[in-house]
């Protein structure tokens, strides 16, 4: 996976004291950078080499609490180590801070040094694999879309997240005015993830006051997680350093569309064509594509919970915010859970637009890539697509309507356990049941305002 530094230039800027920290990270349940800060001329001695964290960094929640009830790591099994294994081809530097370089890892047991099947970098990678055994690579782009809001982190949260303001006052959908006076948050989020090695194409204002939408160009599906992952943690800390804050919360007011991130793909062989792409085939589809997007579409609710891993990721899909509600295929129609892209050019993709701004890239891509492997294997049908508006098409597939429906129908699938092994199924099932027993025992503000006289 490229990073932008070799291990030897890291060396020769830690020798010249351009480089004096690298973030050695590791990829959490939650799609979140997690680790440790080095010396550089440590990490360049001996660190690379492999560190250590606590296990419980694959077994938390958002809160960072150690939840029990996973057999992976518990309090009786005493919470021991992972080994964090640098991966020397991911270095890069981060130029948003000072002196400062980064190195992603793969997380491995302890005692064995095999990956943690339940690490989302290790399940994304399994899945790579399966796909370029049959000679195919997954060429994947996800999208990034959040909101800018007026006032920083701690203030809002000293405010019990009342009064939030976005950055701007209407809809920025394409606005380049109102994007203008944004400039001093997004110029250093665009240059900067350039020159860590990220290529990042644009932003734009998205369909919302203060929405924004960051794009990357389209690369394997490793890299492309981790270019994902770190525009988030970039995103937020650049708007944290600007005094500003940012959100990847799916849907924040009830009165705002949501927020998503919608996944491209396709697969190209080994000398580097699309292999979706028939000329002679319906909407320049070959049958591998269609093989492809049936599987896709037929697990979909099997694997929504990996798109949408929390309460407040459902309360995204509603009728009219081009947030799809219905598991079906189209030709360019942003009303569809799957829509067709590059009709009849080489570009010629697949976009699954479920997944929500929340989502973790390597559950996501490792997901689809699971469902369109498990669809090329069967020779899966492909249904004709959708037309019109979808939201009112009757008879097709609803996406679950919430965690809990999405949690039972990840647990009850044996296509993904045969993909990822029952252990790492029952793993997030667990993760996705204790979102679920932290949501009900909450009382909400809406039940307070609406019960406190007149229930």
């Amino acid at each position: 996976m490229p990073g932008n530094l070799t291990f030897d230039a890291l060396k020769s800027l830690v020798t010249s004291g351009e480089i004096d920290t690298v973030l050695v990270c590791i990829v959490d349940m939650q799609g979140r950078l997690m680790g440790k800060r080095f010396l550089a001329q440590h990490f360049v001695d001996s660190a690379y080499e492999e560190t250590h964290c606590c296990n419980y960094l694959l077994a938390t929640d958002l809160e960072m609490y150690t939840v029990e009830g996973y057999a992976a790591t518990s309090w009786s099994g005493g919470y021991g180590d992972y080994v964090m294994k640098p991966d020397l081809s991911t270095i890069r530097r981060i130029p948003w801070l000072e002196g400062t370089a980064m190195v992603v890892c793969d997380v491995l047991d302890h005692h064995t040094h095999k990956e943690v099947p339940h690490s989302p970098r290790a399940m994304l990678k399994t899945q790579v694999a399966r796909m370029n055994a049959l000679g195919l690579t997954p060429i994947m782009a996800t999208e990034l879309e959040f909101f800018l809001f007026e006032k920083s982190f701690d203030e809002l949260r000293k405010s019990g997240y009342r009064d939030m303001e976005p950055i701007s006052g209407y809809n920025e959908d394409y606005h380049i005015l109102q994007t203008t006076k944004e400039e001093d948050v997004m110029r250093p989020i665009r240059n900067g993830l350039y020159a860590a090695g990220i290529p990042v194409e644009n932003t734009k204002g998205e369909a919302e006051a203060g929405q924004e939408e960051l794009n990357i160009k389209y690369a394997p599906a490793l890299d492309t997680a981790e270019y994902h992952t770190i525009s988030k943690h970039a995103v937020k800390e650049i708007a944290w350093a600007k005094g500003r804050s940012a959100t990847f919360l799916p849907k924040w007011a009830s009165d705002k569309v949501g927020s998503s991130s919608h996944v491209h793909q396709s697969l190209f062989d080994k000398d580097g064509n699309n292999v979706f792409c028939d000329p002679d085939g319906e909407y320049g589809m070959s049958a591998l594509m269609q093989h492809y997007l049936a599987g896709l579409i037929k697990y979909a609710p099997d694997y929504t919970y990996f798109l949408a891993p929390y309460i407040n990721s459902y309360k995204r899909f509603q009728k009219g915010t081009f947030a799809p509600t219905k598991m079906v295929w189209s030709v360019d129609n942003r009303t569809a859970g799957f829509r067709l892209c590059g009709e009849g050019t080489k570009a010629l993709r697949i976009e699954c637009r479920i997944g929500g701004s929340d989502l973790n890239p390597y559950l996501a891509l490792a997901v689809q890539i699971a469902a369109g492997l498990k669809g090329i294997e069967d020779e899966l049908p492909l249904d004709k697509p959708t037309s019109g508006d979808v939201y009112e098409a009757k008879k097709a597939k609803e996406i679950p309507h919430t965690l809990r429906d999405a949690r039972e129908t990840l647990r009850r699938s044996k296509f993904l356990r045969e993909a990822f092994s029952d252990a790492v199924i029952d793993h997030y099932a667990r993760a996705a049941e204790w979102e679920i027993e932290e949501f009900d025992r909450a009382v909400t503000d809406y039940e307070i305002a609406r019960g406190f006289e007149r229930a």
